[in-house]
């Protein structure tokens, strides 16, 4: 039995159309799937709305957002308003995953006032953490996740660190086939919550990189693992269901 609860979320980027998605829920609905653990998808901004209908229509799984701005509203083209995405019910958006880092050149200081503008709106967060293969290589691994924990989280209101996630998503292993073991999972997980100022026993930590159902098993008995933010392996129901069947076991 795990100590918290296990959340699988499905971060499809900028992938499915309308067409497929609404396969993707049909299918879902023949499943008859009674879910323990907590089913969250963060589709792209554009389909949240229709998702959020599908998905009441299942019942079980959540909608969520891939990014937010650090702003609620004003002169910031293309950008989304964390308060929309609140007025919308979302209910989590992630936040400094490794492609806004590394493609979109967005640092700590700026991913620490996305958080907090998220927060302010009562927005569950799911905070990206993790380093590259030369990070890894060269010993810099937990540097980095200090870094990153520091000043992606300063100034966060105590009253708020319930809504707060953090999900550890090696570089290296996202999209790339390559996964970290279990206990070099396990062991970068044990490392954030000690680091974690507040509510450090309660807060959700997620894997993410390179998630399927042939090694969720295995993550998610170690004790530090609460769940899995996947990626491809989210896009087809019958993998989705899979991977929150095997969570769902091990509640």
């Amino acid at each position: 039995m795990k100590k918290r609860e296990v959340h699988i979320v499905g971060n499809w980027k900028m992938n499915q159309s309308l067409y497929e998605i609404s396969q993707f829920f049909i299918e879902m609905s023949k499943m008859k799937m009674e879910l323990k653990c907590k089913a969250w998808i963060a589709p792209q901004a554009i389909h949240i709305p229709i998702l959020k209908e599908m998905a009441f229509t299942t019942g079980a799984i959540y909608i969520g957002a891939q990014n937010c701005s650090n702003q609620d509203s004003g002169a910031l083209t293309g950008e989304t308003s964390p308060a929309s995405l609140a007025d919308l019910g979302v209910e989590f958006v992630i936040i400094g995953h490794s492609e806004r880092r590394t493609i979109f050149g967005e640092g700590n200081e700026l991913l620490n006032e996305k958080v907090l503008a998220a927060l302010k709106n009562n927005l569950k967060v799911i905070y990206c953490v993790g380093e590259t293969l030369a990070e890894r290589e060269s010993d810099q691994t937990y540097k980095v996740i200090d870094e990153q924990l520091l000043v992606g989280l300063k100034n966060l209101p105590a009253d708020k660190a319930h809504l707060l996630m953090i999900a550890y998503e090696p570089v290296w292993a996202i999209g790339t086939g390559k996964v970290a073991s279990a206990e070099q999972a396990e062991e970068v997980h044990g490392y954030i919550r000690s680091k974690l100022t507040h509510r450090a026993s309660e807060t959700i930590i997620l894997y993410g990189g390179s998630v399927k159902p042939d090694n969720i098993d295995a993550l998610l008995r170690k004790e530090n693992i609460d769940g899995a933010l996947v990626g491809g392996a989210s896009l087809k129901a019958q993998d989705f269901r899979q991977l929150c069947s095997i969570a769902s076991v091990l509640m």
